[in-house]
């Protein structure tokens, strides 16, 4: 009696052992990878053949929570792989709903076993046992774990039945952080897209701001090119919004939910150049401890921009010849050649006819790229532009800074207008952000623009100026201001500036003031 109490205790451990085994084996299949299906698979195949099971699936519960998809099987025809349950339909169903396991040691005799992935033929087979369990995580069943086995009378259920929950138990750790990274990447995606309409809205063409007879011409330009895959060089000063019309060619273009990479060959050391551009291999140089992608290989797919490209020293320009022709390169210290689809639009300041003469420029490379140019217009020939553009900023920087601005007066739109703008679009934005910060009132002055705007008659510093000369040069501002809130109106402008119409009528016959402009002036319209 002593004998087989021992062996029957020998039995189990060795059963027992065996089982944990086989967890730890699983344990180390799931923390092998991140890929899911690979992990659930991988418990399959471990019970298989070490558990001795027939077929094995695991359905997870899909966002909806009622529906149960076949995520891993093994042992089933590959037919049954989409296979689907309702929460309480069949065994499947019925353990999600509860959330408690179910044993069938004879599937012939249970009514509930649909039998939908064909795992049995009563006419072929040998009768089979099902046990099933949920996966459950703070009482939330994620899915279900199920197993066909051989029939066998002597069989311990209940055991089978506890080391299943276990197994089931070791697989929700995986379940939940692929829930997790599903979450995380479906709000990046959604994140992504949103930035990415954005983007769009942004740089459309409506938001460039400008309606003079030189932008349109640009602006047909931009319509013609964007949807092309061809190469686009814009030339013109700085400070013209060059860069603004490369995003809208690219924004606006079929590579426009790809990247969009800028690239300031003037800000680079000629040095680092090579490697900005191609990247580099692991142990290129002293430093190069990992391999780097270079500019034109973060652009894969997308579109480069190479700002001031008549900056290139000519070993460079040879190299992004290169690329242009055969969408090739390969990375510093490299041999295998990088193959890329990048579309590339330059601009340049630089006069590149006068650099090609003196051979400071490749002439290949400036027909390679001057296969499409767009020419930007200075300011200074946008003469209609200046006051959309000075509504714009001063909308703009009055809401950054929290000024409650409301329009620009007419000595100070005399001065904007008059003013040559050497620095172009750029310094006419930083003139305007400088007036809004130093305004204090809902009206920007002429003594709020910089000094390089004043002239000594519109900042009323003439040499020798005597106090009255002062005074009525302050006077006359403050009517022309006036007129222009009452369109002209003089009886409406004596009652703004609280005096009688017959001294408005004898102050602007003496400052020489043209009413009749301000009759014509209607509001201007304000562009965001």
């Amino acid at each position: 009696m002593a004998s087989t109490t021992a062996e029957k205790n020998q039995k189990e451990s060795v059963t027992a052992l065996k089982k944990l085994t086989i967890l730890v084996e699983i344990n180390n299949a799931i923390g092998r990878t991140f890929d899911l299906k690979e992990s659930l698979i991988a418990t399959l195949k471990i019970l298989q053949k070490s558990y001795h099971i027939k077929s094995g699936a695991i359905f997870l519960t899909e966002e909806d929570g009622v529906t149960l998809s076949m995520t891993a099987a093994i042992g089933y025809k590959e037919e049954t792989a989409k296979t689907k349950y309702r929460l309480g339909e069949g065994l499947t169903g019925r353990i999600a709903e509860t959330g408690k396991p179910i044993v069938s040691p004879q599937v012939s005799k249970e009514p509930l076993f649909l039998n939908r992935m064909s795992s049995w033929d009563s006419a072929r087979d040998r009768e089979q046992s099902f046990i099933g369990v949920p996966i459950i995580l703070d009482y939330d069943t994620l899915g279900v774990l199920i197993v066909n086995l051989p029939y066998n009378p002597k069989r311990d259920y209940e055991s089978a039945k506890k080391f299943l929950t276990l197994v089931a138990s070791s697989l929700v750790q995986a379940i939940r952080l692929d829930q997790i990274r599903r979450k995380d990447r479906q709000a990046l995606l959604s994140e992504s897209a949103k930035i990415q309409e954005k983007l769009q809205d942004k740089f459309s063409f409506t938001n460039i701001i400008g309606n003079s007879h030189e932008m349109r011409d640009v602006y047909e330009k931009v319509t013609q090119v964007a949807r092309a895959d061809t190469t686009v060089l814009i030339r013109g000063e700085s400070g013209t919004g060059k860069e603004l019309i490369a995003q809208a060619i690219h924004y606006n273009s079929l590579r426009a939910d790809k990247p969009f990479i800028r690239v300031n060959c003037a800000a680079i050391p000629e040095t680092l150049i090579e490697t900005e551009f191609f990247g580099h291999e692991k142990g290129a140089f002293t430093d190069a401890k990992a391999q780097k992608k270079g500019r034109f290989e973060l652009a894969n797919g997308g579109t480069i921009f190479l700002d001031e490209i008549g900056d290139l020293s000519p070993m460079t320009q040879v190299k992004l010849l290169r690329v242009l022709q055969e969408q090739e390169f390969e990375r510093v210290g490299g041999t295998s050649p990088v193959k890329v689809d990048v579309r590339v639009i330059a601009a340049t300041n630089a006069n590149l006819e006068e650099k090609m003469k003196k051979n400071s420029f490749r002439d290949d490379l400036y027909y390679r790229l001057n296969v499409f140019s767009i020419f930007m217009p200075p300011l200074r020939d946008r003469q209609t532009d200046i006051l959309l553009l000075a509504d714009h900023f001063m909308i703009k920087y009055g809401r950054k800074h929290g000024k409650p601005i409301k329009r620009i007066s007419t000595p100070a739109i005399d001065m904007l207008r008059q003013y040559h703008w050497p620095g172009n679009v750029r310094e006419l934005e930083n003139c305007i952000e400088r007036a809004v910060l130093v305004c204090n009132d809902q009206v920007i002055h002429a003594y709020h623009l910089p000094p390089t705007l004043q002239t000594a008659e519109s900042s009323g510093t003439l040499p020798r100026m005597s106090l009255d000369a002062a005074v009525a040069n302050y006077e006359k501002e403050l009517i022309q201001d006036a007129l222009k809130s009452a369109r002209g109106n003089r009886a409406k402008a004596a009652r703004l500036l609280e005096t009688t119409e017959r001294i408005i009528g004898y102050k602007i016959q003496k400052y020489d003031i043209d009413v009749q402009r301000f009759k014509s002036t209607s509001h201007r319209p304000v562009y965001e």
